[in-house]
């Protein structure tokens, strides 16, 4: 793979032994201090919109390169040094030679102009244009390009180009989004939030990103001290460590200068013990260590600070996903696009202590070794990689034996997803391959990513065969997760098990104890409360979470300590669930601690005003401090930049019922309707609304569309249900719980509903088995308990 020219120019400057001076000369692309072509402005600021930031305390990584020249010569080769390029010759991997491509009515045409790459397609209002592409992002196994509008957003454009060899199906234009057309109007069309990089790409792609959203102007003024991934963004500012160096290099300063380093690990002892052919110890790991530096961009998370530094834990500046259906398996194998960081934390190895660069050399971003040797720096090849251990005759990774491929640790450990179409991603959870699993919940499993021909059941049979039936490995969850979403009453004690284990990973008990709040009893709410002093800042906050909708006495009595916790995550979430505290009347010193927390809360919410979730957020939190005024304000600003955001519609139509001003909520909501047809949210909302008007048939047109919309939401299908009986529909409304019910067999509105329709239709037998959920589902309703107990008898 070739470097840009600027890697070339600063790897000749190595091995000349050039001084720092000229280096930063040479590594003036890498710093973005090039115009774009033709130099047309970036921005409402002109070429300063995007252009270096290199701040007093920033140096660039060339300033780096003399002292640390085979780390710089290790980065100048790595995808990290390459994650955003000015377009031109020596950058753009993709075929501009008037290339045509189409997908599902999209067309674009690649082209060039003189020496400007360009780009025609679709733009925002569904016209076809001309569009000059700015930058290049990415370079294996694809590329994607970036087009600056005058307002200073740079959006990615949806085609993108593959850059493997041609013999591996590369050196083409593909669609990233294969299977779905994507019009203008779609929220993910390339003009669109979703795609801009500002807010979704530019923290990792680029070092010391300021983002510089103008609400007033609703422009970007978005800047950053080098355009692609450069020491800083890991190291932090450079300045005083260069400063030290220029001294003396004295070691007895305390980090070497820096103004923050990552909190150091003990020296590990990996030594394999020979009973097990695995490390007998781990070592201890202290926040902010090295992998929350890796993670700031290898996890989901949103950001809500920027004032990120090496040292501080990720949830200080940011607000890291759990392991949220949809985004991972049941068993928390990786589902959606997810950067490796939430499947590391659930390992045995993270929690015995490894770091990233165990295995990646940190500047390269290579493996240490070849392949699955890598793992044979901790793990005996002589007892893993046998027939005995894999149940496979020995080969190299890939290699086909009759009828298989032959497995190595990798494989069999880390299988793969391709996200981006050609992206193919390791899952980092080191899990023992489970297709036992997969039989009894449909998760994933390695052995028949390999043997797509098998039946999981096949492959269950055979690792039983090798290894015996009682393999749990690290991750035990998978089941009670699995029930949990699927409401069965059973996952209560299984979820409470889980979440007292001390060794359960944080990021798991977290999501165990979101899940366990679909079981509300006094054992839930014992478990939640405990969770509020867990060590891990994610468990606290999946603690405050659960904690919503109970009353402020309650909130305040649990929840108030933490808005002085260490971690930033958890002090705001303790701030949106105390927004409706009144100030007046508390003690000075709590006093200015919630409005410490409020205030730090409402400036995350003001560095991302450009989302509409960011709005949404904001005019929540404001509603609930007694501004109505300010969040109406949010929520139309929000509108007016994406329209097509139906939660902030259906949010401003709520704060208009609440006003009574019920007119203006329908006019929201159908205009909003409009523009999403297909969105049941807002048609839920206005169903709600019509029938408030008494305007029922209406209502209950809109309610029913709801709930066909969205058949896995159960609570549309409950209100569609209660509408239908309040009009005079019992009949239909029956059939809509019972088909509602086949889908969500233990959602308690729904078994109430039914329930009360077979009680007072004298049906005994319908009732008993309803009653009987409805008490395994509420334990501690003594009252359910007695009806359920009655109706059982003979």
């Amino acid at each position: 793979m070739g470097l840009p020219r600027f890697a070339w120019t600063v790897l000749a400057a190595l091995s000349a032994g050039i001084s720092a001076a000229l280096l930063v000369l040479a590594v003036g692309l890498a710093r973005g201090d090039a115009v774009r072509p033709n130099g047309a402005g970036l921005g409402p600021g002109g070429v300063g919109a995007l252009a270096s930031a290199l701040s007093t305390d920033h140096v660039g990584s060339a300033a780096c390169a003399s002292c640390h020249a085979s780390e710089a010569k290790a980065w100048l080769a790595s995808q990290h040094a390459q994650a955003m390029t000015i377009a031109g010759p020596e950058t753009v991997r993709g075929d501009f030679a008037d290339v045509k491509v189409e997908h599902q009515g999209s067309r674009a045409r690649f082209f060039r102009d003189g020496p400007r790459y360009m780009v025609e397609t679709e733009g925002r209002d569904g016209k076809t244009a001309a569009f000059e592409v700015t930058h290049t992002f990415g370079v294996a196994p694809l590329q994607q390009y970036l087009v600056t509008f005058p307002d200073g957003r740079l959006q990615a454009l949806p085609f993108a180009f593959d850059t493997r060899p041609k013999g591996e199906g590369g050196q083409r234009w593909f669609h990233l989004y294969p299977d779905q057309p994507m019009p203008a109007s779609d929220p993910l069309h390339w003009t669109r939030s979703q795609q801009n990089w500002n807010f979704m790409c530019a923290e990792c792609h680029s070092t010391s990103v300021r983002k510089g959203y103008d609400e007033a102007q609703d422009t970007f003024h978005t800047t950053f001290s080098e355009i692609s991934v450069g020491c800083e963004s890991c190291h932090g500012a450079g300045a005083g460590h260069a400063a030290w160096a220029a001294k003396g290099a004295d070691p007895k300063v305390a980090g070497k200068g820096f103004a923050a380093v990552a909190a150091p690990r003990p020296a590990p002892d990996w030594t394999p013990d020979p009973a097990t052919g695995s490390p007998a110890h781990g070592v201890a790991r202290l926040p902010g260590d090295e992998v929350e530096t890796c993670a700031r961009c290898h996890a989901r998370r949103g950001t809500f600070s920027e004032d990120w530094h090496p040292g501080r834990p990720l949830a200080d500046t940011h607000m890291p996903a759990l392991l949220s259906e949809g985004l991972f398996e049941d068993d928390g194998q990786m589902r959606d696009e997810v950067f490796n960081d939430h499947a590391f934390k659930q390992s045995l190895m993270y929690a015995k202590g490894v770091v990233c660069s165990d295995c990646h050399d940190p500047h390269s971003a290579k493996l240490k070794a070849d392949g699955a040797q890598v793992c044979a720096q901790c793990h005996l090849p002589e007892r893993f990689a046998t027939p005995a251990h894999t149940g496979h005759p020995p080969g190299k990774s890939g290699e086909k034996s009759p009828g298989e491929k032959t497995p190595d640790c990798i494989s069999c450990h880390m299988p793969a997803r391709t996200y981006m179409v050609v992206d193919p991603r390791h899952d980092h959870s080191f899990r023992i391959p489970r297709p036992d699993l997969s039989v009894a919940l449909g998760t994933p499993n390695a052995c028949t990513d390999c043997h797509a021909d098998k039946p999981a059941s096949w492959a269950a049979e055979a690792v039983e065969r090798w290894h015996g039936p009682n393999r749990k490995g690290h991750q035990t969850w998978a089941e009670a997760v699995h029930r949990a979403r699927a409401g069965e009453p059973a996952a209560r004690d299984m979820l409470l098990k889980l979440a007292a284990e001390p060794a359960m990973p944080g990021i798991a008990k977290a999501t165990i104890i979101t899940e366990l709040q679909r079981f509300p009893s006094l054992a839930t709410d014992a478990a939640t409360t405990k969770a509020l002093a867990d060590p891990d800042p994610m468990v606290r906050v999946a603690a405050l979470r659960s904690l919503a909708g109970t009353p402020l006495e309650t909130r305040w009595r649990r929840a108030s300590d933490l808005l002085a916790d260490a971690v930033a995550a958890v002090r705001m979430e303790a701030a949106t669930l105390l927004a409706d505290q009144p100030l007046a009347g508390l003690p000075a010193a709590e006093k200015a601690r919630l409005e410490a927390a409020f205030a730090a809360y409402e400036a995350a919410q003001r560095l991302n005003a450009d989302r509409p979730e960011g709005r949404a957020n904001l005019a929540s939190f404001l509603l609930r401090r007694g501004q109505p005024a300010a969040a109406e304000a949010e929520l139309r600003a929000g509108l007016a930049r994406e329209p097509e955001a139906t939660p902030l519609a259906v949010n401003l139509a709520d704060l208009y019922r609440g006003q009574g001003r019920e007119a203006e909520a329908e006019q929201v909501l159908r205009r909003a309707i409009a523009l999403a047809p297909r969105a049941a949210a807002t048609r839920h909302a206005l169903g709600l609304s019509l029938a408030r008007q008494r305007r029922y048939a209406e209502a209950v047109e809109q309610l029913a569309a709801a709930a066909a919309l969205a058949p896995e939401d159960a609570q549309y299908a409950y209100v569609h249900a209660v509408a239908l009986q309040s009009t005079g529909q019992p009949a239909e409304a029956r059939r809509v719980v019972a088909e509602a019910l086949a889908r969500h067999p233990y959602d308690p509105q729904l078994l109430s509903l039914a329930l009360q329709d077979a009680m007072q239709a004298r049906d005994a037998a319908r009732a008993a088995p309803l009653a009987q959920k409805l008490s395994d589902m509420r334990p501690d309703d003594p009252e359910i308990a007695r009806l359920a107990a009655r109706l059982k008898r003979p």
